[in-house]
């Protein structure tokens, strides 16, 4: 048990770094290797990640296990219930269908109305698949650090964490949009600092500390450009190497103020709907797809078309 818990502790960390709709892919890769020793748990498992059965009989919990152990999630996981709440503890789905079952039992339901009750709820249905461009909402912007030009037609907002590996990669595609649309794109850092990252929140308070001295950029790239060590000497080092006051740096590294605007970000990307990182809004819609310059570009120029035909 010691192991398998080691397991389930490596599991949630990597898989809070993933958008929840890419956590299925993430969940076979990490099969194959630590998290293997969960492969069978799930099956003799009482106590799931998320359910609470109490106030159900003896007989009642071992109904509701047997229920989510031999039912399908509907998030498209290809795991059982009980698999899915152990080896993927945030995935809605099976959280919110086993609820319903327990919930149904502990109000005096029988084994099919229980049954009845889950699969009649929203989480008795696949997800819907993401549309490419969610609703538009409003982000504040206001002091956060911008690359392009002021007039721009186009905003992108980026919500980041300097240890993802993903937002790393996504520094050459944003590059690549940003270069291919000078003129008509611009893009704004948002700080998005991952609990599953021990560096990133100090290293999202050095960018804003930076951002206070003009240099946001450029400590953004170096410290995505040495990602693996974000302590704060490496920081102190880096800020240094660009050229920072050091005694304004680390006044405003430690500062109240700034601790507050990564929480200002946070929150921001919390109320728009930010499940991971890196996630990109255009124009207020969040983004589904990928990042790559040619998928974008069929989306810019038809937002650039949108703009055109409202002047």
């Amino acid at each position: 048990m010691a192991a398998a818990a080691q397991a389930l502790t490596f599991y949630n960390m990597i898989m809070q770094s993933f958008p929840m709709r890419g956590r299925w892919v993430v969940a076979g890769l990490l099969l194959a290797g630590g998290a293997v020793l969960l492969a069978q748990e799930w099956q003799t498992m009482t106590n799931l990640p998320g359910l609470d059965f109490s106030g159900l009989s003896p007989a009642k919990v071992n109904t509701a296990l047997r229920l989510i152990r031999n039912h399908n999630c509907n998030c498209g996981c290809d795991m059982k219930m009980a698999e899915c709440r152990v080896k993927d503890p945030g995935c809605g789905w099976s959280k919110g269908w086993s609820n319903e079952v327990i919930n149904a039992l502990r109000q005096g339901k029988d084994e099919n109305a229980a049954l009845a009750a889950a699969s009649a709820s929203r989480w008795g249905h696949p997800p819907a698949p993401p549309k490419l461009l969610d609703t538009a909402v409003a982000i504040p912007v206001a002091g956060a650090p911008v690359k392009g030009p002021a007039n721009a037609t186009i905003t992108l907002i980026e919500f980041s964490d300097f240890q993802c590996p993903y937002c790393a990669k996504a520094i050459k595609q944003l590059d690549a949009i940003m270069h291919a649309y000078p003129t008509q794109v611009k893009l704004i850092f948002k700080q998005y600092p991952l609990d599953s990252h021990g560096q990133a929140l100090l290293a999202a308070q050095a960018a804003i500390a930076a951002n206070q001295q003009g240099k946001c950029w450029e400590m953004h790239d170096i410290m995505f450009a040495n990602r693996s060590n974000l302590a704060r000497p490496s920081l102190m080092a880096m800020a240094g190497r660009i050229g920072l006051d050091m005694k304004r740096f680390t006044a405003d590294l430690d500062s109240m103020s700034t601790r507050k605007t990564v929480e200002r970000d946070q929150q921001d990307g919390d109320k728009a709907g930010v499940e991971g990182t890196p996630t990109i809004f255009i124009d207020g819609q969040r983004y589904n797809g990928s990042l790559e310059l040619e998928p974008m570009k069929n989306v810019l120029d038809a937002e650039l078309k949108k703009t055109a035909k409202k002047k």
